[in-house]
Parts: structure tokens; C-alpha cells; sequence
């Protein structure tokens, strides 16, 4: 059977298929910056509404850690680039000293591409004990699997997820330009509402 497509379904077929043959990421190409500079995210983007992808990291004292584990009670990921930076130092901070209390009913964790050496120094000289720091730094399957890890420098984005008792990720943030801080508060007070 010899049928002609007609030519606007053709034309919007033909544009459909073409963005999608430029994109990433589940239809959308994420793009981040670094004071204006444009970065790339790679990896299977999380997304609300999902549950976390099955990792194992290492804590400070090289104890692997499985995701999944932190199941039964609220979560919140802060994810950093480097502890060793301003802006990642400030996060952790916010995240260990202005929980108003989150940190008896909820796991608080710190994730980033930092050797678990240098979280556990961080932690020791920030004097902070009411985090649990995970690192990604074996091959950025963390990163990779939640859309994270920045092509260009290999480092994980800045990013803060919530997560409810059964590991389903209820809020995310991303942050857009590497240099500013998510709004740490705004979710720790929707992880307030679990």
C-alpha cells in the first residue's frame, strides 16, 4: 500500500524526531553553568516521584553504604561538588547546624566526589557529627545514575533531594549555576511535612 503522508503531520514528524536525535536526558538536555560557563550533566536523570538508583557508596570509614538501606526514615541528600569550596562548606554547614531538629528523625547525608578521606578530615575540622557523608569517588556511578556527574570536570552537581521512608525522591533541586546554594531550607522544611 502505497499512501502519501500528508505534509504538515510529515513536517511535525520529521521536527519531533529531529529534537529528539539532539537530546539527552530523557528528552531534555540538562545544562548547568559555572559563573555563565555552560556544563554538561550526564546520566539517567532522577526525577520526583522515582525511587533512588541502586549504589553503593563508601562512607568515612570505607563501609559501603547502600542506598536503598537508608529506607524507614525521611532523607536528605546534599549533594556537592567538593567539601573543600566555599559554597559546598556552607551547604554542609546549613544542612548540620539549621535542621532545626531533622537530624533526630531524619538521615542527613552528605554526598560528593571528595575521597572519603578528605569528607572524614572536613567533618573532623567543621566539627560536624550529625551527617553521614557518602563519596562517589570510585567510578561516579551515583553521579551517572542520577544525572549528576558534570561531563566536562567529572564532579557531581550541586543538588539537594528529599526522600520519604520508602526512598521515593518527593522533592528535588538542582541547582542551575554551580555557584549558588540551593535553597537548603525550603527542603528541609517540605521534609518537615513527611
Amino acid at each position: 500500500m502505497n499512501r502519501k503522508i500528508p505534509p504538515p503531520i510529515f513536517i511535525l514528524f520529521l521536527l519531533g524526531f529531529l529534537a529528539l536525535e539532539g537530546l539527552s536526558w530523557g528528552g531534555e538536555e540538562q545544562t548547568i553553568t559555572l559563573r555563565g560557563k555552560p556544563l554538561t550533566l550526564m546520566g539517567e536523570k532522577a526525577q520526583v516521584g522515582k525511587t533512588l538508583p541502586k549504589v553503593r557508596l563508601p562512607d568515612l570509614r570505607l563501609n559501603m553504604i547502600d542506598l536503598q538501606s537508608l529506607k524507614g526514615k525521611v532523607t536528605i541528600l546534599s549533594i556537592v561538588p567538593s567539601l573543600d569550596t566555599p559554597t559546598c562548606d556552607k551547604q554542609t554547614h546549613i544542612l548540620s547546624e539549621e535542621n532545626k531538629g531533622l537530624d533526630k528523625i531524619a538521615n542527613l547525608i552528605t554526598i560528593s566526589r571528595d575521597l572519603p578521606f578528605a569528607q572524614k578530615r572536613f567533618a573532623k575540622e567543621a566539627r560536624i557529627n550529625n551527617i553521614k557523608f557518602l563519596s562517589d569517588y570510585r567510578d561516579a556511578e551515583f553521579g551517572k545514575l542520577s544525572g549528576l556527574l558534570i561531563e566536562e570536570n567529572r564532579l557531581l552537581a550541586r543538588a539537594v533531594f528529599v526522600l520519604d521512608q520508602n526512598g521515593i525522591i518527593r522533592y528535588l533541586e538542582i541547582v542551575s549555576e554551580l555557584a549558588n546554594l540551593p535553597d537548603m531550607e525550603k527542603a528541609m522544611e517540605f521534609a518537615r511535612s513527611l
